[in-house]
């Protein structure tokens, strides 16, 4: 099995030697134990650092023709980086690894994800066992995350990040999709395909800072939602529908108080009324306008990323 690890970077340049390092090492016995084969490679992929870090991917891939290096034009996000090392290696390797590069990820997880492919798996999923050494907010936000992205309709893993193995079919079909709003949590699983999932308990961040706060993972599953899921614009249309409902129920109970005798002042419902329904077409245009904005931006047919260098075996 020819292996390829995909690692997405943005200025890590403190963890990145020690990345190396384990990574190399765990190469090493792979290719002894004959478990892959030994023109397998470690791919890193500069997201337009800002540190050293493609200084470094440079010097290791010098030192080393094991690691390979993507850099991309720009800081294009995350995700942009993660399909940009996909799609480049997709023809060389028999599977794909994507992980980060933080060393979060439990790298001895790689062994169970290639014995699920040599049962003919084509897309494993790394999944976190527990969230034990997370902190109470971030246990808490992150299990609202996944049960949000499930009521919105996006189809995604429990527990699951970026850490997965794909196989070049699994890959090729990826490829297929050409959306420049990208959530490869959920594109993956919509390529189909036999997959199943491996547990690891993922450990502490060795070195530098979180690339996802919470805005930025509020601002992620926004993009998850209106990426891949049109339930939020069905709700606004259920919901258009209660209130016209209530609207009817509200005319008729006027008019039966009126033939009753009974005056109503209705300054405060009147005001609430206005001040709820406006507040609620202002959601709806907002929601509405999102998705809007991503047809504008899907029409201009623009790449997801750009390369600069590749350092390659040549």
């Amino acid at each position: 099995m020819k292996l390829y690890l995909v690692i997405p970077c943005y200025n890590e340049e403190e963890v990145l030697p020690e990345t190396a390092a384990r990574l190399e090492e765990k190469f090493r016995t792979l290719i002894e134990g004959e478990r892959i084969t030994a023109d397998s490679r470690i791919v890193f992929v500069n997201d337009g650092s800002r540190d050293r870090t493609w200084e470094i991917i440079c010097a290791l891939h010098e030192k080393n023709k094991l690691f390979r290096g993507i850099s991309l034009s720009r800081n294009r996000g995350h995700q942009n980086a993660l399909l940009a090392g996909l799609m480049t290696v997709k023809e060389e390797c028999d599977a794909a690894i994507s992980m980060d590069a933080d060393l979060q990820d439990d790298i001895n997880a790689i062994d169970e994800m290639i014995g699920k492919y040599d049962e003919g798996y084509d897309v494993v999923y790394g999944v976190r066992s527990s969230r034990k050494k997370d902190t109470l907010f971030k246990r808490g936000t992150a299990q609202a995350f996944y049960r949000l992205m499930r009521a919105m309709g996006v189809e995604s893993v429990y527990n699951h990040a970026d850490y997965r193995l794909m196989s070049r079919r699994a890959l090729l079909g990826l490829s297929e999709f050409k959306e420049v709003n990208l959530f490869l949590r959920g594109m993956v699983p919509l390529v189909g395909f036999r997959s199943t999932t491996v547990s690891y308990e993922r450990g502490e961040r060795f070195a530098g800072t979180s690339k996802y706060p919470l805005k930025k993972m509020l601002a992620f599953a926004f993009e998850g939602i209106t990426s891949l899921s049109i339930k939020p614009i069905r709700m606004i249309a259920t919901l258009g529908l209660l209130i016209f409902l209530g609207s009817i129920g509200m005319a008729i109970w006027s008019i039966v108080r009126f033939f009753m005798g009974y005056t109503v002042s209705g300054w405060a419902s009147l005001a609430v009324s206005i001040w709820a329904l406006g507040g609620i077409q202002l959601l709806a245009i907002g929601v509405i306008g999102e998705y809007i904005g991503k047809i504008y931006l899907e029409t201009k047919h623009r790449p997801t990323f750009l390369i600069s260098d590749y350092l390659s075996d040549d």
